[in-house]
């Protein structure tokens, strides 16, 4: 079966995934007004995703084995169809979140399934361009759903960003009946194979409660919660009790921790999870900026973002021909330095930055991420057998979906933070006894005056001005502050990239379990 048909068979499904996590973000205030609901509420139409989604992606490789990968694939694709025709035809909020989580049911599945067809398909001295394929997909996603979203939106409706999956699913389906195969270790387990229940109540709990507090900590003020405060308890309890029953008491585990005796596994796992905090922090906190404090809309912060995607394109299908060239490692250090220098670009915005200054750090920061993920994902599956392989993709897709909501929850409550910080630090020099300050009101209510109002208002207007532009500029300055500390983070994976260990290929796969 040619290789590229069947990489173009998996991407099709995983790619529309990927793009619905972000597609919503921008439609939700059209869905609650449709809905008839809430702020607070409507966001629950993103965390059901995330939450289904982040239990399904661990049970992937258990689940493939359990039905037959090709049969789980075609399950999970016709779910998300299903779930988006759903989704589109909700008729009240609760109806719109009961039909996310079956759609995460059925999508969480698509990336890790996607990621292990693909290294299989490939000859391993090719796995570099295998996950340059996955990396378009991955990566590409989250800046096209945004834009994508706000399009359609304007121009069609809500209901429309979940009814153009469904020909999209229809055609991914057909293709998989026909062009996938399951390979001889995967076929015919599903009899042999006791169903974990203990490992699936804690997984899916520990997984649930710890996305919720993720997505809703900073809303909820953290651990002035009580909400928080609980599920945060039970995520711990039931993640510490799932580890220790999967490696001690599950004769076949959900999830298979013995692979984290793979030292380069080990440690990619941990470089990948800071390496999409970095890129979900920075593409978080970049619309943010140019919205609030740029005047920036929707769709122009979009096409700051729009051109770190096509630099990503472009350097993805570069690192994957170079990882086959050069030591991985080199590229590696080298992508982790970009990107770092990107995240640093982006810690030195001021509020009189110009388009250009903005756009370019999104673009380095887009060539860094292309030449961070091919050779990190290429080292970190390189001593990982076949037999292995589908369970080493859906812990890879666990951790690198971790990494960005922590990511996302970090920069957001640093945000906050570092905000009141600098505010209460720099009221204290707008006092009666400062020369300047005194001189800037006065001028300010002076012009105010000219412009007709009283001189009580005129007081009063010049005041709150001031303070105005006081707050636009403590909020500059604690998005410098979120931004350094994203960079510091990313620096801070440099050092363990020589622990990771390179595959030897010589123009052949090597022997399995080979580091």
């Amino acid at each position: 079966m040619n290789k590229w048909l069947i990489a173009f068979t998996v991407m099709l499904p995983t790619l529309i995934e990927v793009v619905d996590t972000s597609v919503v973000n921008v439609s939700l205030e059209h869905m609650r007004g449709s809905l008839s609901a809430g702020v607070d509420e409507s966001t629950w139409t993103i965390t059901s995703y995330l939450v289904s989604n982040a239990i399904i992606i661990p049970m992937t490789g258990w689940l493939s084995r359990l039905f037959g990968r090709k049969r789980y694939l075609i399950f999970s694709i016709a779910l998300f169809t299903v779930a988006s025709l759903l989704c589109g035809v909700a008729w009240s909020l609760g109806s719109l979140v009961f039909f996310r989580i079956l759609q995460g049911i059925g999508g969480g599945a698509l990336q890790p399934i996607s990621q292990a067809i693909l290294l299989e398909s490939f000859p391993k001295e090719e796995h570099g361009t295998a996950m340059a394929v996955f990396g378009v997909g991955i990566m590409f996603g989250p800046i096209i759903g945004p834009l994508l979203g706000g399009w359609i939106t304007d121009n069609w409706s809500w209901r429309w960003i979940f009814y153009i999956n469904i020909p999209i699913g229809v055609i991914s389906i057909f293709m998989t009946t026909l062009f996938i195969k399951d390979p001889h270790y995967i076929q015919n387990q599903g009899e042999k194979i006791k169903i974990d229940y203990w490992g699936l109540a804690l997984m899916t709990l520990g997984l649930g409660c710890l996305q919720i507090v993720l997505d809703k900590g900073q809303q909820d003020n953290w651990f002035d919660s009580n909400f928080i405060t609980a599920l945060s308890v039970i995520s711990v309890v039931s993640l510490v009790a799932f580890v220790l029953v999967e490696l001690f008491y599950a004769e076949h585990p959900i999830v298979d921790m013995r692979i984290f005796k793979h030292i380069s596994f080990s440690t990619g796992n941990f470089v990948m999870f800071f390496g999409f905090f970095n890129l979900f922090s920075s593409l978080v906190l970049l619309p943010i900026y140019l919205q609030s404090l740029m005047g920036y809309t929707a769709y122009l912060s979009g096409f700051v973002l729009g051109p770190g995607g096509m630099a990503t394109l472009i350097s993805l299908p570069i690192a994957g021909m170079l990882v086959s060239k050069i030591n991985p490692k080199i590229i590696l250090a080298f992508g982790i330095m970009i990107t770092a220098y990107a995240t640093h670009m982006m810690s030195n915005f001021t509020l009189s930055a110009d388009f250009n200054a903005v756009i370019w750090p999104r673009v380095v920061l887009g060539i860094g991420m292309g030449f961070f993920f091919i050779p990190l994902t290429t080292l970190t599956i390189s001593g990982v057998t076949r037999e292995e392989m589908g369970n080493a993709s859906s812990i890879y897709n666990l951790i690198r979906n971790l990494g960005g909501s922590f990511g996302v929850a970090f920069v957001t409550t640093m945000l906050a933070r570092r905000q009141q910080y600098h505010q209460s630090h720099m009221i204290g020099n707008l006092t009666p006894y400062d020369t300047a300050y005194q001189d800037a009101v006065q001028r300010g209510a002076e012009m105010l005056q000219m412009r007709g109002l009283e001189a009580t208002q005129a007081q009063q207007g010049s005041l709150a001005n001031i303070y105005q532009e006081l707050l636009r500029q403590a909020s500059m300055l604690s998005f410098n502050d979120a931004f350094y500390l994203v960079f510091i983070v990313m620096l801070l994976m440099l050092p363990l990239v020589p622990i990771m260990r390179q595959a030897r290929t010589n123009g052949a796969a090597p022997p399995p379990g080979m580091h």
